[in-house]
């Protein structure tokens, strides 16, 4: 036998043995977790990878496919994939004790956004950080920049930046043109985010050829693939991954310079926008406290999260409006009392809104746009008598618990009164679309203030119709949005005088 055929008997032996080891390996985890219930595997190696897989490209929400498996198997389930299992917890007691206690740190699923692709992504930003003391030094830098007077003071770009979508929505309110109202609410979001962040005038609004929404759209593609480990290797998907690296490449330069910019103008004394990103230089030293990188995760993290969740919830409010009349004529009349035909939504007028409000929550708990977290157990735990292995990645998901009939009648129905001051409150360990506990979102009452004066100026305005023929479900890219983009027919109020300011 001459050299050649020793080297390939040794490399063919070699992977017989990395075989061998990958399947004990399979197998050592099957036998970890076995003793949670759960769907029958498709295969030993791929477990339930392949059913997910297909689910994703057909466009199905995979929680509602979780969704069944928990009605069948209990409230903890286990999937695998490959050798990953993930442990389901759908269970009050459960979100409880792994979302309230900042013991349990976030797992390697948000590992997995700080790049993707070979290209930084949300790196260790806020949402993404997985050390909990240095996101914690973070978290304290940015809170008083989401402070109320900071926020009452953001008012003003809410009321401008909803004012130009309007001008826009009135250039086409002819009954007949039909309006993707998602791609419509996420320029004004992205508008809102970058002004009061960062100080950018975008206006991609007022002008469709800015860039800024294709390259977010472009992320969150990636964002979607990168979910799908053996898709990224097919050919046809390089072209889409070359596109999601120069999407993610334009907005760490863009950050960059702003940034640099900013520290510069804070060095030299020079007056400063009253942003987001001028409150955490001022509340830190950059050497001490984050980093550049760190600062520019946070850039992309805001641009992404600030314009992607709110945009859908509004889409989705829409949308649900359209289907129920009696609940928009509510909303509608409310806005007519409260604001009448101001130009201007104030600070003091958000709370007189208690319909629109309810409207809002109610489309939080049907269409959560962020459905679930996730946390890694740090030692063995047993929830619902079930054991959870210490080590494990723990999945919590609010869309689900929020469509189960024991803990929301009637789950389906779209229902705002489930939210009124008189009615039971929802069990908070349910109803989480903000996540809970030390890790909750740090722009809760930002994005709720800005759909509201949004939604606002929307039904002030207009009256609309949803387009025949498009569908209601949703579509996952990470984030739960339309999957049509809610089509709507608009034309103007008539019964709505001249607004003023």
């Amino acid at each position: 036998m001459g050299a050649l055929g020793l080297l390939t008997g040794a490399l063919l032996l070699l992977l017989i043995v990395a075989f061998l080891l990958f399947s004990g390996y399979i197998y050592y985890t099957h036998l970890k977790y076995d003793h949670i219930p759960g769907p029958p595997r498709e295969s030993f190696f791929l477990g339930h990878a392949g059913a997910l897989v297909r689910m994703m490209d057909n466009n199905e929400i995979i929680y509602d496919r979780f969704f069944e498996w928990i009605e069948k198997y209990g409230p903890v389930i286990r999937l695998n994939a490959i050798h990953k299992v993930m442990v389901w917890v759908i269970s009050p007691e459960g979100v409880k004790e792994f979302l309230l206690s900042p013991k349990y740190t976030k797992d390697d699923f948000y590992v997995r956004l700080h790049f993707i692709f070979g290209a930084r992504f949300m790196g260790k930003g806020l949402l993404t950080d997985v050390d909990y003391d240095h996101w914690h030094k973070q978290r304290r830098l940015m809170d008083p920049a989401f402070s109320k007077g900071f926020l009452m003071g953001s008012m003003q770009t809410f009321n401008e930046k909803a004012e130009d979508m309007v001008d826009k929505l009135l250039e086409m309110a002819d009954w007949k043109q039909q309006i993707k109202m998602h791609e419509m609410f996420g320029r004004v979001t992205l508008d809102v985010i970058a002004k009061i962040a960062f100080a950018m005038d975008v206006q991609s609004i007022l002008n469709e050829k800015v860039q800024f929404p294709q390259t977010i759209t472009k992320v969150m593609q990636g964002m979607l693939l990168s979910r799908d480990f053996l898709a990224q290797f097919h050919p046809s998907k390089q072209r889409l991954i070359k596109e999601v690296r120069k999407s993610l490449d334009v907005l760490r330069k863009e950050g960059k310079k702003r940034i640099l910019q900013r520290i510069k103008a804070i060095e030299e004394g020079e007056e400063t926008p009253r942003d987001i990103l001028t409150h955490i230089l001022k509340s830190a030293e950059l050497h001490e406290s984050c980093t550049l990188e760190d600062l520019i995760d946070n850039f992309v993290t805001f641009f992404i999260a600030g314009q992607e969740t709110t945009a859908n919830q509004l889409s989705f409010v829409v949308m649900e409006l359209g289907r129920y009349p009696e609940v928009l004529a509510k909303a509608q009349a409310e806005v007519d009392e409260v604001i009448g035909s101001k130009r201007d939504v104030a600070f003091e007028d958000l709370k007189k809104l208690r319909y629109l409000t309810q409207v809002l929550k109610e489309s939080l708990r049907l269409y959560p746009t962020a459905p679930g977290t996730s946390r890694l157990s740090v030692e063995e735990i047993v929830v619902e008598g079930v054991r959870i292995p210490a080590g494990s990645n723990v999945m919590f998901n609010t869309y689900i618990m929020c469509r189960m009939e024991k803990y929301f009648k009637d789950p389906l129905h779209f229902d705002p009164d489930r939210f009124h001051p008189d009615a039971p409150k929802p069990n908070s360990n349910t109803y989480f679309p903000f996540s809970l506990g030390p890790r909750t979102c740090i722009g809760q009452v930002f994005s709720q203030m800005e759909a509201k004066v949004v939604m606002v100026k929307f039904l002030q305005r207009f009256d609309f119709e949803l387009v025949e023929g498009q569908s209601f479900k949703c579509f996952d890219t990470g984030t739960l949005r339309p999957l049509d983009g809610v089509v709507c027919r608009l034309k103007p109020r008539t019964d709505f005088k001249t607004a003023k300011k």
